[in-house]
């Protein structure tokens, strides 16, 4: 059997690259430019995919936080000093805290639902946040086009090499499955 890793990503990459970004985007972003840099996929459909990706998931967890965000951020409690900082940045400075968020390490999931719990409108909100996700998957896919120079030949080794990686990963597989089992069935019969 033949997997088409092409046809694949012809097929489901848009659709694969907004799913990706809802939550955490950056890998499927770059994967995404190389994509369109081999011209697997058109690279407009691509800004366009991540940034409609990027959007909506930060506008789901700014709902989150703008419902159950007080009781979410209560279970950080041993991160209350970030999270104050954060409150405190979005009361001094909402547009560039809800732009950059997408950019802060660490924040890239829980930094709307605080923002949700501040209260700021939700049409600011969502202004903000397109224009964010305007920038992140510009600068993303972008990068993820120009190291499409550099990763292609290596990928194009990898595809043919595919069926060997897959059978190696499924003999590794097998062998902890059988380890698993072997221990298990070793520690009955100690016990």
């Amino acid at each position: 059997m033949h997997i088409d890793i092409n046809g694949l990503i012809s097929q489901y990459g848009y659709l694969a690259l907004l799913i990706g970004c809802l939550a955490e985007g950056e890998t499927f972003t770059l994967l995404g430019g190389i994509a369109a840099h081999e011209g697997l996929l058109h690279y407009g459909g691509v800004l366009l995919a991540a940034m409609v990706g990027g959007t909506l998931g930060d506008q789901i967890l700014f709902w989150v936080g703008r419902r159950w965000g007080a009781k979410i951020l209560r279970r950080f409690g041993k991160h209350r000093d970030k999270i104050a900082k954060a409150k405190r940045l979005i009361q001094r400075r909402p547009s560039l805290f809800v732009i950059g968020v997408r950019f802060m390490y660490g924040f890239r999931l829980i930094g709307p639902v605080i923002i949700g719990a501040s209260r700021l409108k939700p049409l600011k909100f969502f202004v903000l946040n397109l224009v964010g996700a305007a920038l992140w998957s510009l600068i993303f896919v972008t990068l993820g086009y120009f190291a499409g120079e550099i990763v292609t030949p290596w990928l194009h080794k990898l595809d043919q090499h595919f069926k060997h990686l897959l059978w190696l990963i499924a003999a590794l597989v097998f062998a902890l499955i059988l380890r698993w089992f072997i221990r298990r069935w070793n520690n009955r019969r100690a016990g």
